[in-house]
């Protein structure tokens, strides 16, 4: 499994250096390997909020866990005040996994919580907030999606998070609350479990089973996880004004997503039956998703090197160990 490097502490031209984090969503695929970022920190001390039921993925020295009802604002101005945090990632999101929850549960988890958290951090004075939002909030345009395209979709998870991104940024403008709005493209690799695209092919070939998937011609820009995972990091620990904003996490690159699993398969030198066209497009998943990820490369200077196969590789030696997978080049030839 890949071993993530130490990321500098961040002192910001003689600023106090930020050691205090609030996390949610850390039991997820993103929000786990940001927590695993953070905790390497030097003299990091991160509180984790997680809902009832959620799992803990690690222990470790620095990282405390509080289990809470996102909807309880209260309780969740109680826990920032008494933790005092100086950057908080708002990670935990309603939808990314399958099965998916109720339509309108979804709205109002992915909504609610963000506006609750936002309030309670602008009765707080100067504490970062990072909001994980999607590129699934933007309106397809047929080109890579910059950072100021209109956000229109019918997607219900797209639509809570760009409701929520829309709300989050009048709220930080109204009472000063020091904001960063990412927004990930699609992304794969360690702690992906459930039933979604990676690990379903994944589970198929130890299985010696057929994977039945839409037609595969919908352009889709993947990255690897732990690439995502660094740029919430890095726009976190960083205090500059030029890092607030809106940032695209992405590779930039536009390949079929037919191309893209076949590509990895070839890598990890996998054969499994897949049985493309055998089901329809999700409704209202967009045929174009692409980042422009030219501000990232700039203000965070992030940008993806990891390649997918390398990701999906510590996907099966982590959750799929009796897969005999060969190991792919790390690093993205052009990266």
């Amino acid at each position: 499994m890949q071993t993530l490097s130490r990321t500098q502490p961040i002192t910001d031209g003689g600023q106090e250096k930020i050691t205090r984090f609030v996390v949610t969503g850390s039991s997820g695929t993103l929000g786990s390997r940001v927590l695993e970022l953070l905790s390497r920190q030097e003299g990091a001390h991160i509180l984790a909020l997680l809902r009832e039921g959620s799992r803990i993925r690690m222990q470790r020295d620095g990282i405390e866990y509080q289990r809470l009802d996102f909807f309880d604002r209260d309780a969740c101005g109680r826990a920032l005040e008494d933790f005092q945090p100086q950057s908080m990632i708002h990670c935990a999101a309603s939808g990314v996994q399958i099965p998916k929850p109720k339509w309108f549960d979804l709205i109002r988890f992915n909504i609610d919580t963000t506006i609750h958290l936002c309030e309670c951090l602008a009765q707080m004075g100067n504490c970062r907030f990072v909001f994980v939002s999607t590129g699934l909030a933007y309106r397809e345009t047929g080109r890579p999606l910059k950072e100021d395209d209109a956000l229109d979709t019918r997607h219900a998870y797209g639509a809570s998070k760009a409701a929520a991104d829309l709300l989050v940024r009048a709220a930080a403008a109204e009472f000063g609350v020091p904001l960063t709005v990412l927004r990930p493209f699609s992304f794969a690799g360690v702690n992906d479990d459930g039933r979604r695209l990676f690990p379903a092919i994944l589970r198929a070939a130890q299985e010696a089973t057929p994977v039945n998937l839409s037609p595969g011609t919908q352009v889709r820009d993947y990255s690897a996880v732990d690439d995502i995972a660094a740029g919430v990091v890095a726009a976190a620990i960083d205090r500059r004004e030029d890092t607030l904003g809106m940032f695209n996490l992405g590779s930039g690159n536009a390949p079929r997503l037919r191309d893209v699993v076949e590509e990895v398969l070839d890598e990890l030198g996998l054969k499994v039956d897949l049985r493309w066209g055998e089901r329809e497009f999700s409704r209202f998943e967009p045929m174009h998703l692409v980042a422009d990820v030219t501000l990232a490369r700039e203000r965070l200077n992030w940008e993806a090197r990891t390649s997918l196969a390398y990701a999906i590789w510590e996907l099966a030696q982590t959750s799929f160990p009796a897969l005999k997978v060969k190991t792919p080049r790390r690093r993205l030839v052009d990266g």
